[in-house]
């Protein structure tokens, strides 16, 4: 897979004097220590990773470990004290007003974790408020909020009031409305975290189910470690804003780092993480519906093995046996 986003050395401080505080965090000095000296904040420091087009990059942490402003830095909401972050190959750190202004209209959308919706405007003319300030004509950009709304099932809400829907359904309208722009990347900061454990189950279900179809690439941040490994193809863990590791759910739960990761996985539901095709493996023995039972025993001895599967000229298993030929001891 290509690589969409490139992020290099960044890091964020906040405070009157942030590039004053860059030399302290060469040096070592941690987070509090610096805050008690200076009075700044260190929100991200020195991070670089990659997301890959269409990949499912979960940034995952504790309050205060730095997530939400790194996501934040992505389209710019924050600007970074220093450091590099490349989009299809440009830096869009050196992006003027202008072209950020595109970037932001035409490559990437983001998703609020208090859904971010106009109260004073129906469902309809929230999901297509991008497009209005676009200039998309109406009647054309109607049609693309009405196919957003379908695609997350709120086919027929259009012209509701946002105050007439649930939790769940204002979360879906918020994230049409970013689908309607047809971003390329989409910035999801904790957006089922504000909702029941039910629906933001319907929700983390109903967001695989459009990736599958749409294939964004995603960067999503959270703090809950189960959330993160159900909907990460890849997962950095953040603290004190550094990233910790980066490694696929079964990587980080298999290879954890170091204690801190040890810790944050050691209560993490292992059946949302390891799979059947983790434990499967391809049979060294196949045996012909053909062959013979003196066949069978003499495959299984060759292989050391107690059974061996019957199948059919196109390699299929026979339905009519039980899977497999075994031998009694």
């Amino acid at each position: 897979m290509s690589v969409k986003i490139d992020v290099r050395n960044l890091s964020k401080i906040f405070g009157r004097k942030p590039k004053k505080v860059l030399d302290m965090l060469k040096k070592g000095m941690s987070k509090d220590d610096i805050l008690k000296r200076t009075g700044h904040t260190v929100g991200v420091s020195n991070v670089s990773f990659e997301v890959n087009e269409g990949e499912v990059f979960v940034i995952m942490g504790l309050s205060g470990s730095g997530k939400s402003t790194l996501i934040r830095c992505l389209n710019l909401l924050n600007k970074p004290t220093t450091g590099e972050i490349y989009v299809d190959g440009d830096n869009i750190i050196e992006y003027d007003k202008k072209q950020l202004k595109q970037f932001r209209q035409k490559k990437v959308a983001m998703v609020f974790q208090h859904f971010g919706l106009f109260n004073h405007r129906n469902v309809i003319s929230n999901v297509e408020y991008g497009l209005e300030v676009k200039g998309i004509p109406k009647e054309e950009r109607y049609q693309v909020a009405r196919d957003a709304l379908a695609s997350v099932g709120l086919e027929g809400w259009e012209e509701k009031m946002t105050y007439e829907l649930s939790g769940g359904m204002q979360q879906r309208v918020g994230l049409a409305r970013a689908l309607a722009n047809n971003p390329d990347i989409l910035l999801m900061d904790e957006p089922f975290s504000a909702l029941d454990p039910l629906i933001r189950r319907d929700m983390q279900i109903e967001l695989l189910e459009l990736q599958s179809k749409l294939r964004k690439t995603v960067v999503f941040i959270t703090h809950d470690v189960n959330e993160a490994f159900k909907l990460g193809d890849r997962v950095a863990v953040m603290k004190d804003g550094k990233i910790v590791q980066i490694g696929t759910p079964e990587e980080i739960l298999s290879n954890p780092s170091n204690e801190y990761i040890e810790d944050f996985v050691r209560d993490i539901d292992r059946s949302r993480v390891l799979k059947a095709s983790h434990i499967m493996f391809k049979p060294t023995a196949l045996l012909s519906i053909k062959d013979g039972p003196k066949v069978a025993v003499k495959e299984m001895e060759t292989n050391g093995i107690s059974s061996v599967f019957v199948v059919d000229g196109e390699r299929r298993l026979k339905p009519r046996f039980p899977g497999s030929v075994t031998m009694n001891s």
